[in-house]
C-alpha cells in the first residue's frame, strides 16, 4: 500500500470519516438557534476556513467527556454534515449538553463521495499541528491543544483545514 493511500486511510480514522449522512436544511436551521445572538444555550459555533475547493461536504463532530478519548472512533456527541458553501467560510452551530470542555473535528469530503481520499482535508479545534507521521502512527494531539471551554452561550471555534501536500499535512497557501 502506498504511503499516500496509507495517509488517506489514517486521515479517515483520525477525523472520523464514516459515510456521509445528509442533514436536512430544517435540522441545521433548528440547531442554529443555539448560536443566535443573545442565546444562553451552550453551543459550539464552528467556523471553518481554508477550503482547497468550495465543493463537496463538511462533517463536523463534537466530543466531550473524557479528554483522553477525544477523536476516538464512535465517541462523538453530535455529527453534522453540510454542503460546502460556494465561497467564504462555513459556520456550523453544534449544541452541547451543558457548559464544560469539548473538542471538535472537521472533515472536508472534497468531492462529496462519502469516502476518504487523499484530496480530502481536515482540522480540529485549537488548530494543532498534525504531521504526516502523526497520521501514520495514529497520534492524536494532546487534550490541552484541542479543548474548548463552553459556558452559558455559544463559543466560536475557528478551524483552518489541512490537506495532504506532498509529504506534509498543512493548510493550503491561501485561505478561502
Amino acid at each position: 500500500m502506498s504511503k499516500v493511500r496509507t495517509a488517506a486511510i489514517l486521515l479517515a480514522l483520525t477525523f472520523g470519516a464514516a459515510p456521509a449522512l445528509p442533514v436536512s436544511a430544517t435540522a441545521v436551521a433548528g440547531v442554529a438557534r443555539a448560536c443566535a445572538a443573545g442565546s444562553d444555550k451552550p453551543a459550539l459555533l464552528v467556523r471553518v476556513t481554508g477550503f482547497k475547493a468550495h465543493t463537496g461536504t463538511v462533517r463536523v463532530q463534537s466530543y466531550g467527556g473524557d479528554p483522553d478519548h477525544y477523536f476516538d472512533k464512535g465517541t462523538y456527541l453530535k455529527r453534522i454534515d453540510v454542503p460546502v458553501p460556494a465561497s467564504g467560510p462555513l459556520e456550523v452551530c453544534v449544541p452541547v449538553p451543558h457548559p464544560g470542555q469539548y473538542a471538535v473535528s472537521v472533515r472536508h469530503d472534497i468531492n462529496g463521495s462519502g469516502h476518504t481520499e487523499k484530496s480530502d482535508g481536515g482540522g480540529m479545534s485549537g488548530n494543532p499541528h498534525v504531521s504526516l507521521m502523526d497520521l501514520i502512527l495514529k497520534r492524536k494531539p494532546s487534550p490541552g491543544e484541542v479543548a474548548v471551554k463552553v459556558g452559558d452561550g455559544p463559543r466560536t471555534v475557528p478551524i483552518v483545514l489541512n490537506y495532504l501536500q506532498g509529504t506534509s499535512f498543512r493548510p493550503i497557501a491561501s485561505s478561502n
